[in-house]
């Protein structure tokens, strides 16, 4: 037994968004964010989709965090030192700046700082050099995990640092998404699933997707066995159990209309929440004084 299914190491904008996949697929989430993230030194946030003005970066990573929280992982203000097997070589064990000792199945690591955190699972290999201004410098290599962060160590994965993937906060957040799924299209290859049905999809469905055929549980086991490999290796009991889970889990993602108008609700209530009351009141104000001087 370990203390955490998935540690991810930094709560930037690529850490943040592993966590929301991870934690929200179900899996026990902790995210150790040192708050000195590369992102602190932008002076404003004007090209992250969704913002039509920009937004700060104080409110940005207030929104990020209360997004993770809100995702069920626990966030942590602490800075990871060191990351090793346990004896038995299995799990992972994560030490931190503050004395935290914990134990885990997965990491993520998604800081932007030298990955030297690593050095103890690889050595020298996770590293490479180059010199400049006539001195030598050692850095954590890009390229050591492939576009989809895996890594040569099971169950490490590598977010950031990740070449031109990092260098822009709304790909770093994408490639953090990216790099989750890809850790739970692991973990269920582990438990059996296979081909098309392996990938997990964070999708909610309307009450239409589920009209006609959609409807019978008869269609969904069709599609299914279209879905999967040919030769699965697992046994017939097996098979039927992961169908039927895949199913439930299917008609879990559906979302009445008069449950969609409730989230939408409290959507724009935490985004308020978040934000502060003071500051949303501000905002109004300086809108309807927008509105006035124009219709003058």
């Amino acid at each position: 037994m370990t203390d955490y299914d998935v540690v991810i190491v930094g709560g930037g904008p690529g850490g943040s968004s592993a966590g929301v996949f991870a934690a929200r697929y179900g899996l026990d989430t902790v995210v150790f964010d040192r708050g000195n993230a590369a992102l602190r030194r932008c002076a404003y946030l004007e090209n992250y989709l969704g913002f039509p003005a920009g937004v700060d970066i104080d409110t940005f990573y207030e929104l990020m965090h209360a997004h993770v929280e809100e995702a069920g992982c626990e966030l942590v203000p602490d800075m990871v030192e060191s990351i090793t097997r346990g004896e038995d070589g299995s799990a992972f064990v994560v030490e931190t700046q503050e004395g935290r000792n914990v134990t885990a199945d997965r990491v993520i690591a998604a800081a932007w700082y030298d990955g030297e955190y690593l050095r103890p699972l690889s050595g020298d290999e996770m590293f490479e050099r180059h010199e400049h201004d006539g001195e030598e410098h050692e850095h954590f290599d890009p390229e050591y995990a492939d576009a989809d962060g895996r890594t040569p160590i099971d169950g490490l994965y590598v977010a950031a640092p990740a070449g031109q993937r990092s260098v822009q906060t709304i790909i770093a957040a994408g490639h953090g998404a990216h790099v989750a799924r890809c850790l739970l299209e692991d973990l269920r290859n582990e438990e059996g699933f296979s081909g098309g049905v392996a990938p997990h999809y964070d999708w909610l469905r309307r009450d239409s997707e589920f009209s006609g055929d959609w409807g019978d549980r008869d269609r969904w086991r069709e599609w299914y066995e279209d879905e999967v490999e040919d030769d699965p290796d697992i046994d017939e009991e097996r098979f039927e159990e992961l169908r039927e889970r895949y199913i439930d889990s299917a008609f879990e993602t559906r979302v009445p209309d008069d449950a969609v108008e409730e989230r939408s609700r409290r959507g724009v209530s935490r985004l308020v929440e978040t934000y502060g009351t003071e500051r949303v009141l501000d905002a109004l104000d300086d809108a309807e004084i927008r509105e006035y001087l124009e219709a003058e």
